[in-house]
Order: C-alpha cells, then structure tokens, then sequence
C-alpha cells in the first residue's frame, strides 16, 4: 500500500519547522492587509457603504440591481449582521487582491508560452479540484487560527479561474493585431501594456467575478478555523441545530454574493461594450 498521505504530512511538517520565519513574516503581511481593509469598512458609516454600493449598482447593472443593493444591505443591517458582513467583505477584497496580483502574471505568462501553460494547467486542475476543506489543514499549519489562515486558503482555492481567464484572453487577441503591432517595432512590454491587456480586459474582468464569487464561498467554510465573518454565524447554526440562525447567515451571504456579482459582470460587460440598456 503506497502512504502518500504520510509523505506529505512530512513535508509539510518540513517546511513549517524550517521556514517558521517566513510563515511568520507572511502573517504579519497578510494580517495588516486584512486589517487595513477591516479599518477601512469600519471606518465609513453604514450609511455612506450602502450609498457607494447603491450607487456602483446603478451605473455598472442598472436600476434593478441597484434598488436589490439598497434593500439587501438594509436588511443585514436591520438583522444585525453588519460587522459580520464587513468581515467578510474585508477578507473576500483582501484574498481577491492577493488571487489577482499572483493569478494575473501567471496568466499573461501562459498566454504569451505554451511551455508555461503546459506546466501550470496540472497545477491548476490540482488547485480546482482538491475538496476546498483540505486547504485548511496545511492553512492551520503554517498560520494558527483566524483570518489570515482563513485568506491564504482562499487564494489556493479562488486564484485558478483568473489564470485561466486571462491567458484565454491573451491567447484570444486576433493574430493579426500582434503582427501588425510589431511590425511598427512596438516593444514587448508595449505590445502586452497597449494591446493584449486592453483587448483581453473583459474576459479578465470574468475571471476576477469568478474570483470573487470562489473567495466568498471559501471564506464562509473557513470559518471552521474562525476566521469570523458570515460564516461563524452559519456554522453556528449548523452546530448549534439553531435553523433560523443559520438562515439568516446564509441569506446574508446570499445578497453579498450576489451584489458583488452583478457589479463585476457589469463591469465585464462594460468593458465589452455589451452592456444592455436599462
């Protein structure tokens, strides 16, 4: 019988003796990220959060979803879910922020190199398909509890779709274009900063919804390893049997994904130029 689960608890037990002061570094780093995003939410009235969303809402999904914005973030307040719902935003932003500062370079490189993307996509299948509770483990491991090891699975777990969408895009920009591009002597850095970026922005800006949308439903199971938010109140529903508590946790979640969804995709849409007429 092969024990492969052995060899990788060595290595992981490994690389949290030996590179303890990285972990550390890292914990701090990603801690004061997620804290200034925290300060930030906190800082602004709930008020003038709802009026900025509102508002957001309107120009990039229409009315509808606009109003949909201005009575679901109502009703977290009125429920009492706020600070929960702020937490969550903090490490959703701050987890998304870290996916695409990783997850963008890597899919320009295996847009631009097939050798690249022959390497990365078995790395990316591992990333997609592995049970989202496994990231939790090596998580504990490395950064205790809370939310920091709460964000570093959920970059694991959120960061493949934009690789995988930003290299479509790049890869999608017409040959043509490339060719003529550099046929006027245009630099690499020119060609990708003028041209691919620009004309793979919107299948991009899908890549960074579908982000998103993965960071959310990663942060509410990570709060089995307390990193707070919605989901503490969700899972303290399931293991305190209370079904209405639980509700109201998943219904929070619920209006926030679907907020932070159709703002994205109407920014993708924007940026298509195929945005419809409300």
């Amino acid at each position: 019988m092969i024990n492969i689960g052995k060899y990788i608890e060595i290595a992981i037990n490994w690389l949290t003796e030996n590179f303890s002061p990285f972990f550390d570094a890292l914990n701090t780093g990603i801690g004061g990220f997620i804290d200034g995003f925290q300060h930030i939410l906190f800082g602004i009235p709930f008020y003038i959060i709802i009026l900025l969303l509102v508002v957001l809402a309107w120009f990039k999904s229409g009315k509808g979803v606009s109003v949909f914005t201005l009575l679901g973030l109502l009703l977290i307040y009125f429920m009492g879910y706020w600070k929960e719902t702020m937490d969550t935003l903090a490490l959703v932003l701050s987890s998304t922020c870290i996916a695409l500062i990783i997850g963008i370079p890597l899919g320009i490189w295996a847009g631009n190199s097939d050798r690249a993307d022959k390497m990365l996509r078995p790395v990316l299948d591992f990333m997609q398909t592995m049970p989202a509770f496994v990231y939790l483990i090596p998580a504990v491991l490395f950064f205790g509890l809370g939310s920091v090891p709460g964000a570093f699975a959920t970059v694991i777990f959120a960061m493949p779709p934009v690789v995988r969408l930003t290299s479509l895009g790049i890869r999608q920009v017409p040959e043509d274009i490339v060719e003529a591009t550099r046929s006027f002597g245009s630099t690499t850095s020119q060609l990708l900063l003028k041209v691919q970026l620009p004309l793979a922005l919107p299948t991009i800006l899908t890549g960074v919804n579908q982000t998103i949308m993965l960071s959310l439903s990663m942060v509410v199971i990570a709060a089995m390893i307390a990193a707070g938010g919605l989901g503490e109140i969700v899972l303290k529903g399931i293991t305190q049997m209370e079904i209405g508590l639980g509700f109201e946790g998943g219904i929070a979640v619920v209006i926030l994904a679907i907020i932070l969804d159709r703002i994205t995709q109407g920014m993708a849409q924007t940026k298509n130029g195929k945005k419809d007429k409300k």
